[in-house]
Formats: C-alpha cells, sequence, structure tokens
C-alpha cells in the first residue's frame, strides 16, 4: 500500500495591513468595488475581510504597515493588549518589515 503523504501545516496569514492616508475614502471604495465587509474601524485603522484573508487599512503616523501572522505572541516579547481586544507583539524580519505574531483568537 503506498504511503500517504501529509502536507505540512502551515501557519496562518491574518492581515495585511497597508499605509494609506484617507482612512474612510479608502474603506468606501473597497466595498464599493469588492465583495468584503468591514470588521473593525476607528479613526486611526480599518479592517476589511475578504473570503481568504483580512486586509487592514492604517494611517501610518498611528500604527505601522505590517503583515499580521496568528500565533503565540508570549514567545517573541510581552504582548500587548489593543482597543479592538487582540493581543500581539511586533518583530521586524530581516528586511526590516513590521510582522504582528497575533495571539489566536
Amino acid at each position: 500500500m503506498p504511503e500517504v503523504q501529509t502536507a505540512p501545516k502551515l501557519d496562518h496569514l491574518h492581515h495585511v495591513a497597508v499605509a494609506v492616508s484617507n482612512l474612510k475614502q479608502t474603506v468606501d471604495w473597497y466595498l464599493k468595488h469588492f465583495d468584503c465587509q468591514v470588521t473593525y474601524q476607528d479613526e486611526t485603522w480599518a479592517i476589511v475581510k475578504f473570503a481568504n484573508v483580512n486586509l487592514a487599512f492604517v494611517l501610518p503616523e498611528q500604527h505601522p504597515p505590517h503583515i499580521a501572522v496568528l500565533g503565540d505572541p508570549n514567545k517573541y516579547g510581552q504582548p500587548v493588549n489593543h482597543r479592538d481586544g487582540t493581543h500581539s507583539v511586533y518583530v521586524k524580519d530581516p528586511a526590516g518589515n513590521n510582522v504582528e505574531i497575533l495571539a489566536l483568537e
């Protein structure tokens, strides 16, 4: 009987956060052009859910552009509690990009 190969368990990308200059205008544009929904929004950032990933929009003077991966932030430092109820740690990859390790929900 042939050996069954299993796919390796991959980490889960939660969202990519891109810098914008006008949060409301950007969110409105995405809602008009794509089938997505807002899952969080305040004056400084918003997160829009697509079928396969979340896209965050941030004002760069308030939040760094970043990539967020679900995992155990305690492995990377002391988690910070955020106003949306999440907990995470920011680290930098070798190229200097911000990576948020977001606690599993």
